[in-house]
C-alpha cells in the first residue's frame, strides 16, 4: 500500500472525529495541526455537559457548537497555541468560525465538502490564509 500524505492522514482524522458529533443534522469534524502533528480536535455538538441536540434534520440546529469553534475553545482551555496551525475540516466553516480562526493566526485551512455558502472561505482568503478543498478520499472507508 502506498504511504499516505500528511494531508490525507489529517483529513482522515477529521472524518473520524466527525463520528463523535452529537448533532443529528450534520456530523462535522475538525483538526488543528502543526508540521503534520495533531494539536487539537473538535466536532460539532452541544456544549460540554448539556443534552445532545435533537431536532428534525431539515431545521437549523440552535444548540450545537461548531467543530471549528470547539477546536479554538479546547486549544484555549489547555493553552495550545494555534498560531501558524493548519485546520482540516470535513465541511467548509461558516463566517463566524472563520472569524475565530483568523484571530487565532492559522496559516491554512483544508476542507472536504463545501457547506451552504462560501462566505467564510472568501473571508479567510481576504485575510491572507491559504484555503483549499481536499480532493482526497478517505482510506478508512468511514464516510
Amino acid at each position: 500500500m502506498e504511504r499516505p500524505s500528511r494531508d490525507e492522514i489529517l483529513m482522515d482524522h477529521a472524518r473520524l472525529v466527525a463520528l463523535r458529533s452529537t448533532c443529528e443534522r450534520l456530523h462535522v469534524g475538525a483538526i488543528a495541526s502543526r508540521e503534520g502533528r495533531i494539536l487539537v480536535s473538535g466536532y460539532n455538538g452541544a456544549a460540554a455537559g448539556l443534552p445532545h441536540c435533537s431536532h428534525p434534520t431539515n431545521e437549523p440546529c440552535k444548540v450545537s457548537v461548531h467543530a471549528e469553534a470547539n477546536v479554538v475553545a479546547y486549544a484555549a482551555r489547555w493553552g495550545i497555541r494555534l498560531e501558524g496551525a493548519e485546520i482540516f475540516t470535513t465541511h467548509s466553516p461558516c463566517l463566524s468560525c472563520c472569524q475565530l480562526l483568523v484571530n487565532t493566526g492559522i496559516s491554512r485551512l483544508v476542507f472536504d465538502a463545501l457547506f451552504r455558502e462560501a462566505e467564510g472561505i472568501i473571508f479567510l482568503q481576504q485575510a491572507g490564509i491559504e484555503v483549499e478543498q481536499s480532493l482526497l478520499r478517505s482510506r478508512l472507508n468511514l464516510i
